[in-house]
């Protein structure tokens, strides 16, 4: 029993220091935390610190874990849910990505802006990988309930379950960085638009998905985030 409870208590205390560095990489970028910046916000030691994590890399690797690993977890009432076919887990799941509010847009763009600057590349850069294996894990499942539905036609769930991961994640990019620029492009609007067709239209093809089945969302969607939101104030 007291190993037990030794066990939570250093479970209990790595995921505070997680959430601290997560915290920290959002207010000032991976680059420029430090660990002393952690020990200072949880108030511990430098043993403290060190007894969970040997060094920064370790801590990077574990962060992108956890977050890698919050993400699937959003989704999986989804995917776990028996009364939905596979085309309606797929647009449930494309309207979970999809969790910009605009009650809180600037606080959100700010957000991006932040983990899209350079002094946040390394941990983007780690981040790929664990996000394309995240997404597939979670899309192989529905690519074949469809084939079993007989809605898809593909022969091969788990390659396309990476391929649509893969594309996801450069279509999230090419939406985002026009959202987040200090000088709105006008037209970004209207690209928009295409890109969302484009992408949509990409995987229906991919699945073997009838035409029009998968496309949840238009351009719609985004056009309150085509603004000028300006950038919350560096803190001092």
């Amino acid at each position: 029993m007291a190993r037990t409870v030794k066990e939570q208590e250093y479970a209990e205390k790595r995921s505070e220091i997680l959430a601290s560095a997560q915290r920290l990489v959002y207010a000032k970028g991976y680059e420029r935390m430090t660990i002393q910046d952690i020990q200072a916000d949880l108030g511990i030691s430098s043993g403290a610190f060190y007894h969970y994590f040997d060094s920064k890399q370790a801590l990077l690797e574990a962060l992108v874990d956890r977050m890698g690993a919050a993400a699937v977890d959003t989704f999986l009432p989804i995917l776990q849910d028996p009364q939905l076919s596979a085309l309606q887990k797929f647009r449930r799941y494309f309207e979970a990505s999809l969790q910009w509010k605009s009650a809180g847009k600037t606080l959100i763009i700010n957000l991006l802006r932040r983990w899209y600057a350079d002094e946040n590349a390394i941990i983007r850069q780690k981040m790929t990988p664990q996000s394309i294996k995240g997404t597939a894990r979670i899309l192989e499942p529905m690519i074949r309930q469809g084939i079993e539905e007989k809605v898809f036609t593909t022969p091969y769930p788990e390659q396309v379950a990476e391929i649509i991961a893969s594309v996801a994640l450069s279509i999230a990019d090419s939406l985002i960085r026009p959202m987040i620029s200090p000088q709105p492009d006008p037209s970004a609007f209207q690209k928009t638009e295409i890109i969302l067709d484009a992408y949509f239209d990409t995987i229906e093809r991919i699945l073997g998905a009838p035409a029009g089945s998968l496309k949840t969302f238009g351009a719609e969607a985004f056009k309150d985030w085509f603004v000028d939101v300006q950038p919350e104030p560096e803190s001092k």
